[in-house]
């Protein structure tokens, strides 16, 4: 029996949401085929509540804990991660495709001389072996990726890839404490503090339902009417990039391969002519209903549903009858 090995990405103390996909996934894969799911934590000194939602969601959790995890250093932690994968030599080792995996993954990969696969929207185990697939040409294609025979791979996996069931999650983990290697070098590198960018007053990739509006809107003060179907409806307000370019809403409000990746049950897209970019951040959407007149438009070819017509005249009759 194998072993899959997720390792887990948090930020002040919280998990990230991409952690809670990979375990899902991972939980998918092992079921399949008798693998272990192991998750490693590397963490400060207080880990506590953070440890045991983790154990939730895992057979297995490795814990390393002390000062110098307290923020994150590529250096510390891909040290610490490359020990333990040649240690523990896992079939799969899954890691974010974030900032945190980019500056990890590949280092992780050369010095334990597995393959490497980054952004990842799906993993299959066929016979044993694994393949990544993968958005090319800017989302136009998909691609299945295979490898070279190894004992062990690493794959990075692209946030929103994966839909998290409620309730689907839940274990009863072995938590095991790791003391820190006593060789780890000094790095280079030193944390000062933790800026926040500006996520913004919402979270897209959160979101259930989304009310999108694209360049059919026409003009920056008709952003407010599909604000107020979004809050009529209970949606978060979301764009595509031409809004965006145009400064009628920030960049976190943008759906896409240059915004974010989204996963909500239902995706309403208004005047979105649906160009691959943006087609790419909603793949993971569960249903998706479509407003444009222009019949032609590419958005329709994903939609599950699609109206011909004015956007407005939508908008109006939907705000009516709510």
């Amino acid at each position: 029996m194998g072993e899959i090995l997720v390792v887990v990405e948090h930020r002040k103390g919280e998990i990230r949401e991409i952690t809670r996909e990979m375990l899902f996934k991972a939980r998918e894969l092992c079921s399949g085929a008798s693998h272990e799911l192991a998750a490693v934590v590397l963490v400060g000194d207080d880990a506590g509540s953070m440890v045991q939602e983790v154990a939730k969601m895992a057979d297995k959790v490795l814990v390393f804990q002390g000062p110098r995890f307290e923020n994150f250093d590529s250096h510390v932690y891909g040290e610490v991660l490359t020990s333990l994968v040649r240690e523990r030599k896992p079939f799969l080792t899954l890691i974010g495709h974030t900032s945190w995996g980019m500056d990890i993954a590949p280092a992780l990969a050369v010095k334990s001389g597995y393959p490497l696969a980054t952004d990842c929207v799906n993993i299959l185990l066929e016979d044993g072996r694994p393949f990544a697939i993968r958005q090319i040409y800017s989302g136009k294609l998909f691609s299945r990726v295979s490898f070279r025979e190894s004992a062990g791979y690493v794959f990075t996996v692209r946030p929103g890839a994966f839909l998290v069931p409620e309730g689907e999650l839940q274990r009863e983990g072995q938590i095991e404490m790791h003391e820190p290697y006593p060789h780890m070098a000094k790095t280079g590198k030193e944390f000062l503090e933790f800026v926040d960018t500006g996520a913004g007053d919402v979270d897209i990739t959160q979101a259930e339902l989304l009310v999108s509006v694209g360049r059919g809107v026409g003009e920056e003060e008709n952003i407010a009417r599909i604000r107020e179907l979004a809050d009529v409806m209970g949606g978060t307000l979301s764009c595509s990039r031409p809004v965006v370019d145009k400064n009628w809403l920030p960049k976190y409000h943008q759906v896409g391969t240059s915004g974010k990746s989204v996963k909500p049950k239902v995706y309403f897209a208004l005047g979105i002519s649906g160009a691959f970019q943006h087609v790419a951040g909603i793949a993971g959407a569960g249903t998706v209903i479509a407003v444009n007149k222009d019949k032609k438009a590419p958005i329709f070819r994903v939609a599950d549903y699609g109206v011909v017509d004015d956007l407005f005249n939508v908008v109006s009759a939907l705000k009516e009858k709510l």
